[in-house]
C-alpha cells in the first residue's frame, strides 16, 4: 500500500492571520509596534483589569488617509487575590476623521442594570425600538447628541444583534464581544460588521 502523505501542520494564529491580512490587502504586525494602547487609553475596556496586551494586529487605510480600520487580539487580566481570570477578545478599532461622535459606552443589559433602572440610575433608552433598549445599557453625558448621532439603522441593527459591546470618543469607535476570540474563519465577518457599522454612523440619516 502506497504510504499517505503528511497532512501538513495547522497554522498557528499568528500564521492565520498573517495570511489573512495578505489576502485582504491589509498589513499586520505580531505585536502593538503602532502604539495603539496609548491611543485607546481613554476607552473602558483598555482600563479594564491589568496585564493589558495587543497583538495579531491587522491595519488597512483610505486613499485619502482620512480612515485607519483595525482588528487585532487584546487581552487582559483581573486577579481577585485568589484567582485570575484572563480576558480575550477580537476587537475592531476605526480611526476616522469622518466620525464625530459623542463619549458613549453601549453594552448588553443585565439584571444589575434593571436593578440599577428601578433605584433610578436609568440609562438611554429608545420608545420606538423596545428590544433595542432591552438588549442594551446605553450611557453618555450628552444625552440629546446621543440619540441624535444613533439613526433608526443602527437601532434596527442592533434590535437584532445582542451581545455586543461598543464605545465611542470623538474619531474612534470600538465594537467587541467581551471575552470572545474570534476565530480566523470567523474574522471576515466580523470585521465586515464593524465596517457597517462604522458606515451607519458615517452616513447617518434621519434620526428620532
Amino acid at each position: 500500500m502506497a504510504k499517505q502523505p503528511a497532512r501538513p501542520a495547522s497554522l498557528t494564529r499568528p500564521e492565520s492571520l498573517k495570511r489573512m491580512a495578505a489576502d485582504w490587502g491589509m498589513s499586520y504586525q505580531p505585536k502593538d509596534e503602532w502604539g495603539l494602547m496609548r491611543q485607546l487609553s481613554d476607552f473602558r475596556l483598555f482600563r479594564r483589569g491589568s496585564g493589558r496586551r495587543i497583538t495579531n494586529l491587522l491595519q488597512s487605510r483610505d486613499e485619502m488617509l482620512e480612515t485607519y480600520f483595525h482588528l487585532f487580539d487584546y487581552r487582559f487580566q483581573v486577579s481577585t487575590g485568589k484567582s485570575t481570570q484572563f480576558f480575550d477578545q477580537s476587537v475592531f478599532f476605526v480611526d476616522s476623521k469622518r466620525l464625530g461622535l459623542p463619549q458613549f459606552t453601549m453594552k448588553p443589559e443585565t439584571f444589575l442594570h434593571y436593578i440599577g433602572d428601578l433605584m433610578g440610575f436609568k440609562d438611554i433608552d429608545f420608545e420606538a425600538y423596545p428590544k433595542f433598549s432591552k438588549n442594551y445599557y446605553l450611557k453618555g453625558e450628552h444625552e440629546d447628541l446621543i440619540r441624535s448621532t444613533f439613526p433608526h439603522r443602527f437601532l434596527r441593527f442592533f434590535s437584532q444583534e445582542r451581545e455586543w459591546h461598543l464605545e465611542g470618543i470623538n474619531y474612534y469607535l470600538i465594537f467587541y464581544r467581551i471575552n470572545h476570540l474570534a476565530r480566523p474563519r470567523e474574522l471576515r465577518a466580523f470585521f465586515d460588521k464593524g465596517k457597517e457599522i462604522y458606515k451607519i454612523l458615517r452616513d447617518k440619516g434621519p434620526s428620532l
